[in-house]
């Protein structure tokens, strides 16, 4: 047998957890993703959707599909660069540079895409890239690409940025690459004291808005919007994934960041363009956003309204700002416990365990959506309570505090 077989046959984690009856992923959906979704033909209330604004199957953003479909077909057949441009690309990014207030925009075939090619392709050999240590995987790569050098700070942590950026070398390109929502924790980054320490430190910030766009700011337009500090970002990214309710991603800047980005990411000279129906949808959803802003204060109602249920039940929701509730378990096993239960009782939520945290940081990632009831928050509130208790979690949070 080779080395290449000998490894793939000796990684048998997930068959583990499936042998004890555990295992929670590639779940598979049988419907349309909405507040109520079918799994092996029962319907579950789902509660691990990013679909915060629940646009996924608004009858607007599937008539522009259809539209763009009939006229442009079914794909581009190639890269953004060569023969992948249509004029519905150049629209939504006009659209989007608009919507977030920078010069310009550029439109990737994912969010991951995005941060690939933008992180790893500005700094040079000798320049830095700063992260936060609970930055999302697609920065971390990112950084991984670049051929500078990769600093990493505490979360959240102003003294420790500062640390590092005191370091630094004072002519070289220092960019700070930070989610504006952490996709786990919920939290909001400290944009105005990272402005203030990059403008100390000549530094750049780029904000990734993955998880910020309709949900944060005035009509939904992100952290910077959220703090008023939109001129002092130079990069805003953002994913079509989430509230915008389709696939693909974009970075919004400067007209010369833009130019430059055109021609030296990778990932976007070497990638397919998203497909007609997708960059419809998204310009359909943006519409949207802005004429029914009312979405965006639903999403909150529910947000409090779900986490003020939560503390009283007891759980600890550690520092969430926004609809991204984790609920923390503490224990790897007795979160799969907690996730499979749900299922079957017909609650749908995602487990996070190690190594993506620490065991003991494990926890069930609870999202809302501006469309969800306040009786299915309550409904799914009440069987997660149910199910704690049952597998004694209370006990564990209260032992681990």
């Amino acid at each position: 047998m080779s080395l290449l077989r000998k490894k793939m046959k000796a990684y048998d984690i997930p068959q583990k957890v499936m042998s004890m009856g555990f295992y929670p992923y590639f779940r598979t959906i049988e419907s349309e993703q909405d507040t109520v979704v079918k799994i092996n033909g029962k319907d579950v209330l789902m509660f691990g959707s990013n679909s915060y604004l629940g646009l996924t199957n608004h009858p607007k953003l599937k008539e522009a599909s259809k539209i763009a479909i009939d006229r442009y077909g079914s794909g581009c057949a190639g890269s953004r660069f060569l023969n992948g441009t249509l004029d519905l690309h150049i629209e939504l990014e006009e659209k989007l540079a608009d919507y977030v207030g920078k010069e310009g925009a550029l439109v990737f075939s994912t969010g991951f895409q995005v941060n690939l090619g933008v992180i790893s392709s500005i700094p040079g050999r000798h320049d830095y890239i700063i992260i936060d240590e609970l930055d999302h995987a697609c920065i971390i790569d990112g950084a991984r690409l670049a051929f500078a050098k990769v600093l990493k700070y505490k979360h959240n942590d102003m003294a420790s940025l500062e640390k590092i950026l005191s370091k630094c070398e004072p002519d070289k390109i220092k960019l700070i690459a930070v989610d504006g929502v952490f996709s786990m924790e919920g939290d909001i980054a400290k944009l105005p004291e990272i402005s203030a320490l990059a403008e100390k430190y000549n530094a750049n910030i780029m904000l990734d808005d993955a998880h910020s766009l309709g949900v944060l700011g005035k009509e939904g337009r992100g952290t910077a919007s959220h703090f008023g500090m939109t001129d002092k970002v130079d990069l805003i990214m953002g994913t079509f994934s989430k509230s915008l309710a389709s696939i693909g991603g974009f970075i919004a800047a400067d007209n010369d960041t833009i130019n430059y980005l055109k021609h030296n990411a990778r990932s976007l000279i070497f990638s397919a363009s998203i497909a007609p129906a997708n960059a419809a949808s998204v310009i359909a959803a943006l519409e949207l956003i802005q004429q029914e802003p009312e979405r965006i204060d639903t999403l909150w109602e529910n947000t409090r309204y779900a986490l003020k249920l939560l503390k009283e039940a007891g759980f600890d929701t550690g520092h969430t700002e926004t609809p991204i509730i984790p609920i923390y378990v503490r224990n790897d096993m007795k979160t799969f416990q907690l996730t499979k239960e749900l299922l079957e009782m017909g609650v749908f939520v995602n487990p996070v365990v190690s190594p993506a945290v620490a065991s003991t940081s494990s926890l069930i990632r609870y999202s809302l959506m501006a469309t969800h009831t306040k009786a299915q928050i309550e409904e799914s509130v009440d069987k997660i309570t149910q199910v704690a208790k049952k597998l004694e979690i209370f006990d564990l949070i209260e032992n681990l505090s």
